[in-house]
C-alpha cells in the first residue's frame, strides 16, 4: 500500500518543524498508517522522519561548554595504562577469517575487516589454535540503547551462538531495559548473572558490552562485587566507555519514540538511557569509580574508513566528525577504550555493522539505506573468545 495523498503531504509538511513532527508521531492515525505497511517500508518512513531531527546539524558545539567534568587529557593509550595487543588479535582473527570463509557469511579479507591505526606492533608469528576450547568460556552480550525495541524486527538468527558452540564456547544474551539508565541495567545484569552463574560449573563469563552495554557492565562489576567470581573478562565492543557527544543533542522523550517501532515490545524503563550516555556522565563515573582488578578488561573499537559508513548513518558520522573524523557514526574511536585495558583492535565497521544485522533480514534496506551493514560477526565472536582464552592462559603461567 502507498500513503494516502493527504497523509503523505502532511508528512512532508511536518519535516520542517520538530515540534510538529513529535506531535505527529504520537497520532493514532500515524501509527495506524504504519501498521498497514510492510515492516521494511514502515521502518523507512520512521528512519527518514527521525534521522534529521535526532541527529540534526546544530550551531551548538558537539560538547557544550561545561565545568561539570573531571579534568581531562587526551593522550596515547600507553599513557592511560592500556596495553597494545592488536598484533596477536590480528593473527587470530585473520586465521579464523581465512579458515571459515566458505562456511560463514559476510567474509572479508583481514585487511578489509581491520583498520590499522598508527604503528601497530609486529605479530609474534605463533600458530593459532582452532580446536576445542579448554576453558569453555561463555560470552554474555549486553546490547546497546533501545535494543529491546528493535530486536523483534531485526530477528537475530542466532548464528553466532551455533558457530561458537561447535568449539566448546557458548553465547547467552543478558537482557536489559533499552531505555533505562546504566545503574538500573547494572542491577538487571547482577540479577541475571546471579541466576546463571551457579549453573556454569567451571565455565566463566566473558561480558561483552556493545555501545551503551559496556557502561551498564562497568557499573555492574563495580556496584555488585558478588558477581565477580563468575566473570573471566570484560570486553568493550564499540562501547560507549566515555559517552557520546551525540547524547548532548537529543532528549530522552525524543529517542523514546522508538517505542512506536513496528513490532516494538519495550517499556519506557526509568527514562535514564541518554543521561547515561552523556560524556560528562561517563567521565565523572570513571573518575569516581575504580574498576575491580579481579579479571582483565579488553577494548575492541570501531574505526571505519569513510566509505564503510552506511548511508543512513552518514549524517551522524559527519556530525561527530566535527570533533574527530575517526568515529563509527555514534562514538568517537578514543571514547571506546576502557582505561587500564588491553587494546585488541580497531574494526573497519560502522556502529550498526558490528552488532545489528539489519541487512541479513531486510534485504532492501541492506542494499539501500543500511548499505554497509555486512561484517563477519560470527568469525569476530570466535576470535574474541579465542584471544581472551589464550591471554588468560598466558597470564596464569
Amino acid at each position: 500500500p502507498t500513503p494516502h495523498p493527504t497523509e503523505d503531504s502532511r508528512i512532508k509538511r511536518t519535516i520542517g518543524n520538530r515540534d510538529q513532527l513529535l506531535a505527529y508521531l504520537e497520532l493514532s492515525s500515524f501509527r495506524k498508517h504504519l501498521s498497514g505497511l510492510p515492516r521494511g517500508r514502515a521502518l523507512l518512513i520512521i528512519a527518514i522522519l527521525l534521522t534529521p531531527f535526532i541527529n540534526a546539524c546544530s550551531t551548538r558545539p558537539l560538547e557544550p561548554y561545561s565545568t561539570d567534568t573531571p579534568p581531562l587529557v587526551l593522550v596515547p593509550v600507553s599513557f592511560a595504562g592500556v596495553e597494545d595487543k592488536r598484533a596477536r588479535f590480528r593473527e587470530i582473527f585473520c586465521e579464523i577469517l581465512e579458515e571459515r570463509k566458505t562456511i560463514l557469511p559476510d567474509y572479508r579479507s583481514c585487511d578489509e575487516a581491520l583498520t590499522r591505526v598508527g604503528a601497530e606492533p609486529p605479530g609474534a608469528g605463533r600458530g593459532v589454535e582452532l580446536g576445542q576450547s579448554e576453558r569453555r568460556l561463555v560470552a554474555a552480550i549486553v546490547p546497546g540503547i533501545g535494543w529491546d525495541c528493535f530486536e523483534g524486527w531485526i530477528d537475530p538468527e542466532g548464528s553466532g551462538t551455533r558457530h561458537v558452540r561447535q568449539f566448546g564456547y557458548d553465547l547467552v544474551p543478558l537482557k536489559v531495559d533499552g531505555l533505562s539508565s546504566s545503574s538500573n541495567n547494572a542491577r538487571q545484569i547482577r540479577d541475571a548473572i546471579m541466576q546463571t552463574g551457579p549453573r556454569l560449573g567451571e565455565s566463566r563469563l566473558v561480558l561483552i558490552g556493545y555501545s551503551k552495554g559496556i557502561a551498564d557492565i562497568l557499573e555492574a562489576v563495580v556496584a555488585y562485587p558478588e558477581i565477580r567470581r563468575f566473570v573471566a573478562a570484560v570486553v568493550s565492543a564499540a562501547g560507549s566507555v566515555g559517552g557520546s557527544p551525540l547524547a548532548n543533542h537529543i532528549k530522552q522523550s525524543q529517542f523514546s519514540m522508538v517505542r512506536h517501532w513496528p513490532g516494538a515490545q519495550c517499556s519506557p524503563g526509568d527514562g535514564g538511557a541518554l543521561e547515561s550516555l552523556l560524556p560528562r556522565t561517563r567521565k565523572n563515573w570513571l573518575a569516581q569509580n575504580r574498576l575491580p582488578r579481579d579479571f582483565p578488561y579488553y577494548s575492541l573499537a570501531t574505526c571505519p574508513q569513510p566509505e564503510r559508513i552506511s548511508w543512513i548513518l552518514k549524517s551522524t558520522y559527519r556530525k561527530l566528525g566535527g570533533a574527530d573524523g575517526r568515529n563509527d557514526s555514534q562514538v568517537l574511536f578514543y571514547d571506546q577504550v576502557i582505561p587500564g585495558s588491553t587494546l585488541i583492535g580497531y574494526l573497519n565497521a560502522d556502529h550498526w555493522a558490528l552488532m545489528v544485522p539489519i541487512a541479513r533480514s531486510h534485504k532492501f534496506l541492506g542494499s539501500t539505506f543500511v548499505n554497509r551493514n555486512d561484517f563477519p560477526r560470527e568469525a569476530l565472536l570466535e576470535a574474541i573468545l579465542r584471544f581472551v582464552e589464550e591471554d588468560l592462559a598466558a597470564s596464569a603461567k
